[in-house]
């Protein structure tokens, strides 16, 4: 297994990783159904500009096994919207939270301080993750869904 940054060459794994995944995991990571991207969502998903837009792969030959990005609020540079994505056959081993705390070095670096995520309120995996990246969240429920807000301060 590689991690690495991804790269625009990536679009065919994107693909082929949600295609891949079940239903459950695409409606716990999207919030909603989803079974292709468009070629301007494959566009923006692959060609981050590694400040603003930064996300990470896990990839294994030509599969991929997990991505996690942050995308930083236009309003609060200093806060950033984070998704993590897993493999079903991956999931609870430990691949999200280590794909979170590279991210979360990542976001660090380039002067991230929290990370905001929209989630189911049933989404354990989710909330045990972000556990593992800030000691400091905070989460409520709106309209059906968690809001979380975990301080990367170190």
């Amino acid at each position: 297994m590689f991690i690495r940054p991804i790269r625009p060459s990536d679009k065919p794994l994107l693909v082929s990783g949600l295609s891949a995944m079940s239903r459950a995991s695409v409606h716990a990571r999207f919030l909603s159904p989803r079974s292709s991207f468009t070629a301007a969502e494959l566009r923006y998903l692959t060609e981050v500009d590694g400040y603003d837009h930064v996300a990470l792969v896990a990839v294994e030959g030509d599969e991929l096994l997990a991505v996690a990005r942050f995308i930083r609020d236009p309003q609060d540079d200093t806060s950033a919207e984070v998704g993590v994505m897993v493999c079903d056959h991956l999931q609870g081993q430990g691949l999200g939270t280590l794909l979170g705390l590279a991210l979360a070095e990542e976001a660090r670096a380039v002067g991230v301080q929290h990370f905001t995520a929209i989630m189911l309120p049933d989404n354990v995996a989710a909330l045990r993750l972000f556990a593992r990246i800030s000691a400091h969240l905070h989460t409520e429920l709106h309209d059906g869904v968690r809001e979380l807000v975990a301080d990367l301060a170190a």
